[in-house]
């Protein structure tokens, strides 16, 4: 792991003395929260309006959700939640991608864990977006059936009430069961950006977190980055070359903000769960 940090550090240093500062940058009031926000009683009526749900706990065990309950293991995810908050409150920020170089490196885990983390703290509105169009799992690992898709959404065929569930009075998650080969049109289409900004004003979500598709795989997630104010790389020790890695974070810092490389050193996050220049 300190092999694979070493040279990430060290390959980011360099292209930060090779290009300006400014370039491929996001303003921090890009993503800062509107300043004329909607009356509270009407944020909490569209709150209200969101189907209620509820994942297994057995679907949380083997999904290896352990920031749900806040038990031993959480903390990696609740420092993580501090860390975020901090870089979001100092930049404005508030919609955040986790992605990550290929398949098979836990930013769908991750994604959840801190998901439920940022929900421990009722006075946050949180929400979970499944934008990994192409190979959904959230829906399957949570166990829940939406009666929309997040991608008709966005698309303009389903309202928010439709497609958004109400985890907890304070964690909405849009979930996407149906795959769609379209996903990078969709996300530059002129309704994405109107759908993902009606979505803030009617719940006023503190953070969003979007669950993107490797960047590997596709053009998906620089198709999406426009949309985000900052982006966490997850990168699998073992699975994750350091190639892979810095090419991830250099395209994806000429379209946002990164906000950090999380190493995950195991699929299941036990005891070898680290992350590196998070924050």
């Amino acid at each position: 792991m300190e092999r694979i940090q070493h040279a990430i550090e060290k390959a980011r240093i360099a292209r930060k003395e090779a290009a300006p500062a400014s370039e491929g940058r996001i303003s921090p009031e890009r993503g800062a929260a509107p300043t004329a926000a909607p009356e509270a009683l009407q944020v909490a009526a569209h709150w209200q309006a969101l189907r209620e749900a509820a994942v297994a706990p057995r679907a949380l065990v083997r999904a290896h959700i352990v920031a749900a309950t806040g038990e031993r293991d959480a903390v990696r995810f609740d420092m993580m939640r501090t860390k975020l908050l901090h870089e979001a409150r100092t930049n404005g920020w508030r919609r955040i991608a986790i992605t990550s170089p290929g398949p098979g490196c836990g930013k769908s885990t991750i994604s959840l864990n801190l998901a439920y983390s940022l929900a421990r703290q009722p006075e946050r509105r949180v929400v979970l977006f499944e934008a990994d169009l192409r190979r959904p799992s959230l829906s399957k690992t949570m166990g829940l059936r939406p009666s929309a898709n997040s991608a008709d959404f966005l698309e303009g065929r389903a309202t928010l009430e439709e497609v958004a569930l109400r985890l907890r009075p304070n964690l909405a998650v849009l979930l996407n069961p149906q795959p769609r080969r379209d996903a990078a049109e969709l996300f530059q289409s002129p309704g994405t950006p109107e759908a993902l900004a009606a979505m803030e004003q009617a719940l006023e979500p503190d953070v969003v977190i979007f669950d993107m598709p490797p960047m590997l795989t596709g053009d998906d997630v620089m198709a999406f980055a426009a949309h985000v104010d900052a982006a966490l790389i997850v990168a699998g020790a073992g699975t994750s070359s350091v190639a892979e890695i810095d090419n991830c974070e250099r395209d994806l810092a000429s379209r946002t903000n990164i906000m950090g490389v999380v190493v995950n050193k195991c699929r299941y996050l036990g005891k070898d769960y680290g992350y590196s220049d998070y924050g």
